[in-house]
């Protein structure tokens, strides 16, 4: 049932992009008067789930939901319509129309993309209101990091002050700044330091924790649940229990408890933890591992939530900057994945992997949430100047716009053909890479 919502939840955000998107194209095609041929949710690749002609456009759906596409009479795209290209242009096809209606209409699905985003923001900020984890909150005791940030260079406890000298209020925009950037200042029992992640390290973070390398420092450890078959149950540690002593020595931070328990490996300890508000000492063995079964209840996110309900008139100069934001960091992101060393192309994600990163529970504010940053993602990918996709066919416009000379049908298709084997062995890398991740994961 989980697995069914996450699928749900691709597929509607899938559908609200991508129908969007092609709206975009379509409005300004027919007002340029351009013959609009098919427009189709998802790929149909032979064939369609569902299709009917309305006039002269036939509406479908594609079984492949990785796209969709409006198919223009008299231009080279998805369709590769040779056929029709060598025909004699007519009045009603796009290759007929001026550079600039041809522009506006290659454009159309990205402007689209970025009013959605900003119109899901706006609408979100002045409803449940813009939200944001605070920094200032969230390293109130310092941080703590997992195995790849200390070997990176952090120590448990440390504050992060500025990553490339920029202060971020916004934790977890905090944690990408630091995967994005090179130099980050510290506070580290009350001096400035400063640290360089390299790419090598930076690689190291993204194959194991992700942006879970870095948390609050917790304290006051209570336990939340005891594994029923592990060391620290058969001993009687209790759901709510209190750690604070290991051998005698007094614990305050979980990061101090992981760092004895390895230091006790397949050893007996004497366990104190605070019940009812009285001491009791339990004698349990440390696994070889350094576990000894339990896990903590850490702090709940709300308390590092900040809520800032917005005016509409606040709300969407907000929307805007929010949008624009999001656009750079796609732009910082695309710049870490050019970056061999970092090894970030291996982060990237088809939709069957970012449907097993959805939730389990239909959520409203997530799914509108996630569909505006995936809205100027997919705005930033169109807009790269890659054959086959917007940016690829609105730079040959604005350079015939330039030099007057426009690309010949026989340039144009061969381009065509170049963008798309580049975008479907793309696809085809990342599908494949995150079915193999699946297998891997249940079946081996």
């Amino acid at each position: 049932m989980d697995t069914l919502i996450q699928i749900a939840q691709i597929i509607f955000i899938l559908s609200v992009l991508v129908i969007l998107h092609e709206f975009g194209h379509y409005i300004p095609a027919k007002l340029f008067k351009v013959r609009v041929e098919k427009f189709y949710l998802f790929m149909d690749a032979g064939l369609s789930l569902f299709k009917k002609k309305i006039g002269e456009t036939e509406w479908g759906i594609g079984w492949l939901p990785i796209g969709g596409y409006v198919k223009l009479s008299g231009m080279m795209d998805e369709s590769m319509d040779k056929e029709q290209m060598a025909q004699p242009a007519q009045p009603w096809e796009f290759r007929s129309k001026p550079a600039w209606q041809r522009l506006i209409i290659m454009l159309g699905g990205i402007a689209v993309n970025i009013l959605l985003a900003i119109t899901i923001y706006t609408v979100m900020y002045t409803t449940v209101g813009q939200k944001y984890a605070a920094t200032e909150l969230y390293q109130k005791q310092g941080l703590m990091f997992g195995e790849s940030g200390l070997n990176a260079g952090f120590k448990n406890g440390d504050k992060i002050l500025t990553v490339d000298g920029q202060v971020q209020p916004k934790f977890n925009r905090l944690v990408i700044d630091l995967l994005l950037g090179d130099k980050v200042e510290i506070e580290r029992n009350g001096q400035k330091e400063t640290l360089t992640i390299t790419d090598e390290q930076k690689s190291k973070i993204l194959a194991s924790e992700g942006k879970d390398f870095i948390s609050p420092r917790l304290s006051n450890i209570k336990v939340d649940s005891v594994l029923p078959e592990g060391n620290g149950k058969k001993a009687g540690l209790l759901k709510g229990d209190k750690i604070s002593k290991i051998n005698g020595t007094k614990i305050t931070f979980y990061d101090e408890l992981i760092e004895m328990l390895k230091s006790n490996k397949s050893k007996q300890i004497d366990l104190t933890v605070l019940r009812n508000n009285n001491e009791v000492i339990l004698h349990t063995l440390v696994s070889k591992e350094g576990k000894i079964g339990f896990a903590p209840a850490f702090e709940s996110k709300e308390n590092f939530l900040i809520i800032n309900k917005l005016g509409i008139f606040q709300a969407i100069p907000a929307a805007i900057s929010e949008s624009y934001t999001q656009f750079l960091y796609n732009i910082k992101q695309f710049k870490l994945i050019l970056r061999p060393k970092t090894q970030a192309y291996k982060q990237v994600k088809s939709p069957i992997g970012i449907t097993q990163k959805l939730p389990t529970e239909w959520n409203w504010e997530f799914i509108w949430g996630f569909t505006a940053m995936f809205s100027i993602g997919l705005a930033f990918m169109n807009l790269l100047p890659i054959p086959g996709l917007d940016g690829g066919h609105a730079i040959f416009t604005i350079a015939e716009m330039i030099t007057g000379k426009k690309l010949s049908d026989k340039a144009a298709e061969r381009v065509q053909t170049v963008g798309m084997i580049i975008l479907l062995s793309l696809m085809a890398l990342t599908f494949g890479k995150d079915i193999w991740e699946i297998i891997a994961k249940n079946f081996l």
